[in-house]
């Protein structure tokens, strides 16, 4: 099937109506306007809803949800540790090394592949990545959380001690 074969289901796209084309049909003279009136004139704005503000100015811009709470890691992988070379990696070393910037929490994944023994130090690890680095003799040290245990602190606008 290509591009030119696609079309809409029977019934899905209908005419446009023609109306206020003489007397004879039911949508002539006024074309279901009525006599007078603002709705009988071009005058309404899309949207317009009699004075009340419309909804589209009364939801914020950015549509959606942002969870305050959200926990952003750096993701490394397997075979950026093995291109470091290092035989303890820590976020500290891998700060310096340019893979990670300060204060920023480390998640190591398992792509790639690492043949001697590390020992890796880091916020989270991937069940892969864990047992990759287990199987070449190299250990994982799970480092806590810099804001302790359960939840970050909100963040945002909305959130702020002001």
């Amino acid at each position: 099937m290509k591009v030119h074969d696609l079309s809409p289901a029977s019934g899905a796209r209908q005419p446009k109506r023609r109306v206020g084309r003489g007397i004879a049909g039911r949508r002539g003279k006024t074309a279901g306007r009525g006599m007078k009136g603002q709705g009988a004139r071009d005058t309404v704005p899309l949207g317009f809803e009699g004075g009340q503000l419309p909804i589209m100015q009364r939801i914020p811009k950015l549509r959606g949800f942002k969870n305050p709470f959200r926990v952003e890691y750096r993701a490394v992988n397997l075979d950026e540790l093995s291109a470091l070379g290092a035989d303890e990696v820590t976020p500290e070393t891998l700060v310096k090394a340019g893979l990670a910037r300060p204060k920023a929490m480390v998640k190591i994944l398992g792509r790639g592949e690492i043949t001697r023994p590390v020992r890796v130090s880091a916020h989270a690890f991937s069940k892969s990545a864990e047992a990759a680095i287990t199987a070449a003799g190299g250990s994982v040290e799970r480092l806590p959380a810099p804001f302790g245990h359960g939840r970050p602190p909100a963040r945002g606008n909305a959130l702020a001690n002001r």
